[in-house]
């Protein structure tokens, strides 16, 4: 008995401790339709299957609000993707920088998005969730990784340093094949759209055993 209290104090000293062990996700993003209970993680909310995508102009997200899914959907066009997220409505457009959508209200533009070698391409959408000091794993994506942060604040390792997004800015981008960790950090709890622009062929996310973060992200 006098064990066991001993294991349950440990524990829950480890779940208060910010970047401990407790407070880091699986590394795993799972369809938002199976996140049950749970407001923390990360959660897949649409995958489109894109094919080809052209070599020779560059691409960049188009962030668009709607009041509704609907009328989002209503304004869908060539590689674009109506989404439900973080308690609203998005229209997500992957165009060249000069592309302007006509219904929806503009929230934001990110790119150029850097492309990887691929026949076809998916673009995963994701929502992340992460309360100060909640890690990913370390790992690394067959395609660029690019958000745009709501609320809170994120910072981001790789091995060229970290860089930080707070609540309106964009611009973090991370290509291809480069090993990263992710870091809630700031004050409040950090909610991002998230995009990665991957190979069709390949797996969406692999763990990145090959290189050791200095835990830059405080």
């Amino acid at each position: 008995m006098r064990h066991f209290a001993r294991r349950t104090t440990l524990l829950a000293l480890l779940a208060l401790l910010p970047g401990s062990l407790a407070a880091q996700t699986d590394g795993t993003c799972v369809p938002v339709a199976a996140r049950g209970s749970r407001t923390l993680g990360c959660y897949i909310t649409a995958q489109t299957r894109l094919g080809a995508l052209p070599r020779d102009s560059a691409l960049w997200w188009h962030i668009e609000a709607f009041p509704s899914l609907a009328a989002a959907r209503a304004a869908q066009g060539a590689r674009a993707t109506a989404v439900e997220s973080l308690g609203r409505a998005w229209l997500f457009t992957l165009a060249d920088s000069g592309w302007r959508g006509t219904a929806g209200k503009p929230v934001a533009v990110i790119g150029p998005l850097p492309l990887v070698n691929a026949r076809e391409f998916t673009a995963v959408y994701m929502e992340g969730v992460f309360r100060p000091g909640m890690r990913s794993r370390v790992h690394r994506h067959p395609g660029v990784e690019a958000w745009y942060t709501l609320e809170g604040e994120m910072c981001l390792e790789t091995p060229g340093g970290t860089q930080v997004q707070r609540a309106g800015e964009g611009g973090v981008m991370v290509p291809g094949g480069q090993p990263m960790l992710l870091t809630g950090t700031g004050r409040r709890i950090r909610r991002s759209l998230v995009l990665i622009l991957q190979d069709a062929s390949q797996p969406r996310s692999t763990p990145a055993t090959d290189w050791t973060p200095r835990s830059l992200c405080r």
